[in-house]
């Protein structure tokens, strides 16, 4: 499932590329839009929450999608050639100067403007919210530390907690906590966590080469996620992964067993599991 971040940037493409222009074709290829036709609508806008995108029209609707994990919104020019098969397509929103082509689009919904709250009401604060303050930060915290014998791991996805991390934020924050992603939420600074996990999001929310430690370099742009057997960035030692999670909640977590004590599986597959 993609980031917050990468959301964020899909949906300043699909604003900058719809907003304020009228469609020319709107065409929802799923089973339960595919009588709807869009155009002739004006795009007021494009905006992100956590990893939900709402597409909203001026005659008081928007359009729900999400991208789930291989969803994708592309942007092109008049006559520029589509990069994805024609059966992957699931909606088109067209206007005189953009074509914006959402691909394996598995969620969407049209719904009235003033109900978005139904889709995405539910989820925790935003950590790309432009209204970002303390406030919000201050509530974050506080849901983050509500279930206290939680695994901090398991916690940091939790959509309901904040919106927008990810499993390679949740990898990277465990790492610069300090702290096992298998240790109790009582056992970690819910405000500092909430601060690493929004400091790591904006630095990235307009890039597509997202770099967590500062360093462009493919090889040492994260300081775990995804280098199990790899040399840790800091101390040397070889980065370790194992799921945690269960049943369609279980994801592979990455740490390093030197810069981030705390539990962690006991199991000799885990200890022996290389992932090169």
């Amino acid at each position: 499932m993609p980031e917050g971040d990468t959301v964020f940037l899909t949906g300043r493409l699909l604003d900058e590329a719809l907003a304020g222009r009228t469609l020319l074709r709107g065409e929802l290829r799923h089973p339960r839009l595919s009588t709807v036709d869009l155009a002739g609508r004006v795009v007021l806008g494009v905006r992100s929450v956590g990893k939900h995108l709402l597409a909203r029209f001026d005659d008081g609707t928007s359009l729900h999608s999400h991208l789930r994990m291989d969803g994708a919104w592309r942007v092109y020019r008049p006559g520029e050639r589509w990069r994805g098969p024609g059966h992957q397509v699931r909606a088109i929103l067209a206007t005189a100067e953009r074509t914006a082509v959402g691909f394996r689009l598995h969620d969407m919904a049209l719904l009235a403007t003033r109900d978005e709250v139904r889709l995405v009401g539910h989820l925790g604060p935003d950590l790309l919210d432009p209204a970002w303050d303390e406030r919000l930060a201050g509530e974050a915290a506080t849901r983050l530390g509500r279930r206290a014998d939680r695994e901090v791991g398991l916690a940091l996805l939790d959509q309901t907690v904040m919106a927008g991390v990810g499993n390679l934020y949740r990898a990277e924050v465990c790492f610069l906590l300090g702290v096992s992603p298998w240790t109790p939420v009582s056992e970690v600074d819910a405000g500092q966590a909430v601060r690493l996990a929004r400091e790591l999001l904006s630095r990235n929310a307009w890039t597509p080469a997202r770099s967590t430690t500062g360093d462009s370099r493919p090889a040492r742009r994260h300081w775990v996620y995804d280098r199990a057997g790899r040399p840790c960035l800091r101390c040397g030692a070889a980065v370790r992964a194992a799921p945690q999670g269960h049943g369609l909640d279980e994801r592979t977590v990455y740490y390093c067993p030197t810069c981030q004590p705390g539990p962690r599986p006991t199991e000799p597959s885990f200890a022996r599991r290389r992932y090169e």
